[in-house]
């Protein structure tokens, strides 16, 4: 029998992370859902995590637009839903997709709650909610839904390091405007800390205007894993 839905979960040393969402994705899997991790190099016991614990344990190079093309050549549901492995997922979040697929929605979002968070945090995945919502565009974190026929017909991610989120949602932004669900998922802030907030916030927006006005992609893959401009 043909499930109604397939969850994509790239992963590359998310050990720690891991077993907090696939708890989270249990009693969903129970309920028939094809749950797939595809690692992309772990090196910390990630895929020992996973193993006995989803439908498919798949293994690619590292790249998140690969590892999601990977597992979405190998889903079997009508609808695929790509989910980072530090994000959470609440009962009611599932409930809420599992209502919306039922209309057969094209594609959709969630909204996001940055944890842990502080004034600054809270005010950001506001704005982050905000932009999706206004523009119709959304970014990984907030676990982009989709008809699986539209997205083999769009090809898929595209195969770029960085913005491969953006570029999709603006394909399929032609085809309808998506579904923007709550509650929110909860996601990392571990990548606002790391760096500095504000410098993050800054440092997002400048590569988001580079890529719009024709930036190389690679280029600003290597900018966005040194946190800097330069």
């Amino acid at each position: 029998m043909t499930p109604l839905l397939s969850v994509v979960i790239p992963v590359r040393n998310e050990a720690q992370a891991l077993p907090f969402l696939l708890d989270d994705l249990s009693a969903l899997g129970a309920a028939g859902a094809e749950l797939i991790v595809v690692d992309g190099g772990s090196t910390d016991g990630t895929c020992e995590v996973a193993h006995g614990r989803v439908d498919q344990l798949l293994k690619t190079g590292p790249g998140r637009a690969v590892q999601m093309n990977a597992g979405a050549a190998k889903a079997r549901g009508t609808y695929l839903w790509f989910l980072h492995a530090d994000t959470r997922v609440s009962a009611e979040a599932i409930s809420r997709l599992q209502h919306t697929l039922a209309s057969r929605p094209l594609w959709g979002r969630f909204d996001v709650h940055l944890s842990p968070a502080g004034p600054a945090l809270r005010l950001i995945g506001w704005m982050i909610n905000l932009r999706s919502r206004l523009t119709g565009i959304a970014s990984g974190d907030q676990g982009i839904f989709v008809d699986r026929a539209c997205f083999d017909a769009l090809g898929g991610y595209a195969h770029i390091p960085l913005m491969e989120d953006l570029q999709l949602c603006r394909r399929l932004k032609a085809q309808a405007r998506p579904h923007c669900l709550r509650p929110p998922l909860i996601t990392s802030s571990r990548r606002w800390l790391q760096h500095g907030v504000w410098r993050t916030v800054l440092l997002m927006w400048c590569l988001r205007l580079a890529y719009y006005a024709g930036a190389n992609p690679e280029k600003l893959a290597r900018q966005y894993r040194r946190g800097s401009l330069l």
